[in-house]
């Protein structure tokens, strides 16, 4: 430990001897920092193992349930126990004992749909569960005098717990070592500035350390600790503040509204008209009833995003919320930081080159110092502290760490001479004044993609904010980056889709301007220096609309560019790995993290890669599209039945006669028209980007195939009543009507199904070869009662379609045209 850390640890300024400033126990302190309790002995070498079994015993464990996913007993309940299971259900009992089990056949249908959707939910639970263990934040916890990483659950009251830059504060606690500890508290109070923390301050569970290092003690652990909860809520498995979830809640609540005056309707006109056959009655009654639920959409919607979850899973990526796969589907534009991003995440010193004749092995060795004054280094300086040993003769007495608001850090040394001495080591164009001779020979190196950090020494103490003024330059460290191999073919992807990609990084401009340039970024070689955008808004939308690289961005900026680009109505994806990233992904539509990146960064992110791969990013697009995509072609093809089936018995109410199907009539053509091509074609790929608008999207087609389907339908229906009569007209009746109710909405199945594959077709050529085969088989005819009496009748009905889907198709193509999205 430094001389300063040990200093602020003994309460007591460095270098000074007398205590430091006493804490006063009744100081009032805001929201999050409520009034400070005694603060506990601290003790270095931690609890021993007796202490933590004690601990565990009493109870005073870290027990918030930490979870990735729905219980079992609630994705039960979310399945079963539906509204409109709940009105099938109790019409189902209905039909099992007034009718033959012919009629029963939706009840069937939905307890096999019902079954579906839960298994393939506890299939994306478990996915969920076993990758969210692996993403895991490990805190480093003192124990019997040493250090090992535990689960956060492991965590017990008293604990000492190491923190590093990047980490989550997990539990509550008093800080008892310090060396440099700022913690960002804005997940908590939406206060930007980092909080410097001295022995004795607290630190909440929810910030995150963003410099420095230290240890506290655990005073807070459970449901006890501040923001608990708040974390518990977050981390679930959700379907909420999703526009498709939404979307399909607003259309399920009109239907439900127009279903009970039309169904009260329904069932008073059919007791009048079969006032002497009360089976029959109720059996049409069902009939005409249980068609207007789309009971098969909300199912499908469920059972898309699990098998997405599943299936992007096997890809190593982690969904910890299950609208961020519709909305990086959604995205028109992705800010990428390009260390960890488009680089991996290690670097190698590739030169040094000493500045003002300063001596190279005097130069290692301030280097190789430099290296071990901070015990987490950073990928920067672990390149150095690979490439430079640590002189023994050396002591650091300061320390500076990094911050990406500073962009350079520090130590002071008492050199083996006894010469006290302050370096700093960090971004060439903030510690130099413009137009220093150094700039153009740094300039050209990072004009070939690689990183360069000024070696100086100040005439000043460390912690003098004036430190970097005056600086003398010692050495220029090259760093070269490595790039990730996957990163070309992505943004070319991203290019393909039509997705906006802007760099926005802390690193020198011009650096990663050329990086950029190495992956053919369009756009590259306009680098903007972040430094010079303007601070107001929309100024910066503007800027940001007309290029993709920015070098020199604070983590404030990247906050500020996210919000500038969502003003422009920009869906705006952030993707990062270091604790400088979190407060845009934080903000962005949708945050992706990489799996090695920080806990904090891994803690706001909605989309975590565990395999570190930025090539796994166009599957979660992917993923994304085909949901949103293939969801809205299905809802197309659902209401449409809602809406026939509503205007049907609307004009059967007014006409006063009988409701022209069976409950078993239905049941066929909502399988073989809906319900089986809905299922494959909900799981079909989908390439489209994502539109917004959902529920006008759907009705624009759902409401006129509806009408036109129900019109066809009852016309037919009407004509048949006048040309069949005798005691077995209505079986004929509603065969024809059958007929010209299945090929209209094959028709509107022919229209969803396109562009036509060879599997698209052979699905919509199946489903007629089913309907084929039930009029074609004797027991097939009687089990469904459909049996074509004649050939006038039939032939009319084939007619009424064929005008039917001509206009169709004609009033589909008008709203494409005529009517927006």
């Amino acid at each position: 430990m430094t001389e300063r850390a040990r200093a602020e640890q003994d309460g007591r300024e460095p270098g000074g001897g007398g205590p430091g400033t006493a804490i006063d126990a009744g100081a009032e302190l805001d929201p999050v920092h409520p009034v400070r309790p005694p603060a506990p002995r601290f003790k270095p070498g931690g609890l021993t193992t007796a202490e933590v079994a004690e601990r565990v015993a009493r109870g005073d464990v870290n027990d918030v349930p930490v979870r990735s996913s729905r219980s079992t007993v609630d994705i039960v309940r979310g399945n079963v126990f539906t509204r409109f299971n709940a009105i099938i259900g109790v019409l189902w009992v209905i039909m099992l004992c007034v009718a033959p089990i012919q009629d029963s056949l939706f009840g069937f249908v939905i307890i096999a749909n019902t079954g579906i959707g839960i298994i393939q939910e506890l299939r994306a639970k478990k996915t969920l569960d076993s990758l969210a263990l692996i993403g895991e934040a490990r805190p480093s916890v003192r124990r019997d005098g040493r250090t090992a990483e535990i689960s956060t659950s492991e965590i017990v009251l008293g604990d000492v717990v190491e923190l590093g830059p990047g980490d989550k504060v997990v539990v509550d606690g008093c800080v008892g070592e310090v060396d440099g500890l700022e913690v960002d508290e804005s997940l908590l109070t939406g206060e930007a500035d980092p909080v410097l923390k001295k022995p004795g301050d607290q630190v909440m569970s929810g910030s995150f350390v963003c410099a420095g290092g230290g240890a506290f003690t655990a005073t807070k652990v459970g449901r006890e600790a501040y923001a608990a909860q708040l974390a518990e809520e977050a981390s679930r498995f959700t379907l909420v503040h999703s526009e498709l979830r939404s979307g399909i809640s607003t259309i399920l609540k009109y239907v439900t509204w127009m279903m009970i005056p039309t169904s009260i309707g329904l069932i008073i006109s059919q007791l009048v008209v079969k006032e002497d056959d009360l089976d029959d009655a109720i059996a049409r009654t069902v009939g005409g009833i249980v068609p207007m639920i789309p009971e098969g959409l909300v199912l499908l919607t469920s059972v898309a995003f699990a098998i997405g979850v599943i299936r992007l899973g096997r890809k190593q990526c982690l969904v910890q919320e299950l609208p961020a796969i519709e909305g990086l589907a959604r995205v028109d534009v992705v800010c990428l930081d390009k260390t960890g991003t488009l680089t991996e995440g290690g670097m190698d010193v590739t030169e040094l080159r000493p500045l003002g004749g300063a001596d190279p092995a005097y130069v290692q060795k301030v280097l190789g110092a430099l290296g071990e004054s901070d015990p987490r280094p950073n990928a920067s300086l672990q390149a150095i502290v690979d490439a430079y040993p640590d002189s023994a003769d050396w002591r650091c007495t300061e320390s500076l760490p990094f911050s990406s608001a500073r962009k350079y850090s520090g130590a002071s040394f008492s050199e083996g001479d006894g010469e006290n001495t302050t370096w700093l080591l960090g971004a060439p164009d903030v510690l130099l004044p413009a137009g220093d001779p150094a700039l153009d020979e740094i300039n050209e190196l990072n004009e070939q993609g690689l990183r360069v950090l000024l070696l100086a020494r100040s005439a000043r103490e460390l912690d003098d904010e004036a430190v970097a003024t005056g600086v003398r330059p010692t050495a220029l460290v090259v760093l070269e980056q490595r790039l990730r191999p996957d990163a070309a073919d992505t943004l070319r992807y991203f290019e393909d889709q039509d997705v906006r990609a802007k760099v926005i990084s802390g690193d020198n401009a011009v650096s990663v301007g050329a990086v950029a340039g190495k992956l053919g970024l369009p756009g590259a070689q306009n680098t903007v220096d972040a430094r010079k955008l303007p601070a107001e808004r929309s100024a910066m939308a503007e800027v940001l609309d007309g290029n993709s690289v920015f070098g020199r961005v604070t983590p404030q900026q990247k906050r500020d560019m996210v919000g500038a680009l969502q003003s422009r109505g920009h869906t705006v994806a952030m993707t990062g790995d270091g604790v400088n990233d979190v407060l845009a992904l934080k903000d962005a539509d949708i945050g992706v993290s990489m799996g090695s990146g920080s806990e904090a960064t891994r803690a706001v992110a909605q989309i975590v890669l565990l395999n570190n791969s930025f090539s796994t990013l166009p599957s979660v697009v992917a993923e994304g599209r085909r949901v949103i995509g293939n969801i809205t072609r299905v809802a197309t093809l659902f209401l449409t039945k809602t809406v026939y089936s509503v205007l049907l018995a609307i004009l059967v109410v007014c006409s006063q006669v009988e409701y022209p199907f069976l409950p078993r009539h239905l049941t066929l053509l909502s399988t073989l028209t809906i319900g089986i091509p809905a299922f494959f074609l909900a799981l079909a790929p989908n390439k489209e980007r994502a539109q917004p608008h959902f529920v006008r999207r759907v009705m624009r087609y759902a409401i006129p195939g509806g009408v036109i389907a129900a019109t066809a339908t009852f016309a037919t229906y009407l004509i048949a009543r006048h040309h069949y009569t005798g005691p077995e007209a209505l079986p004929a009746e509603t065969s024809a009507a059958t007929l010209t109710l299945f090929l209209t909405s094959m028709w509107v199945l022919a229209i969803i199904a396109r562009p036509y594959t060879w599997w698209r077709v052979a699905l919509v050529g199946a489903m007629g070869g089913g309907f084929l085969v039930v009029l074609i088989v004797p027991w097939l005819q009687d089990f469904f009662q459909l049996k074509l009496v004649g050939t006038t009748m039939p032939w009319t009905a084939v007619a009424i379609a064929a005008v039917a889907a001509t206009l169709i198709e004609f009033v589909f193509r008008r709203v494409d045209r005529t009517i927006p999205a």
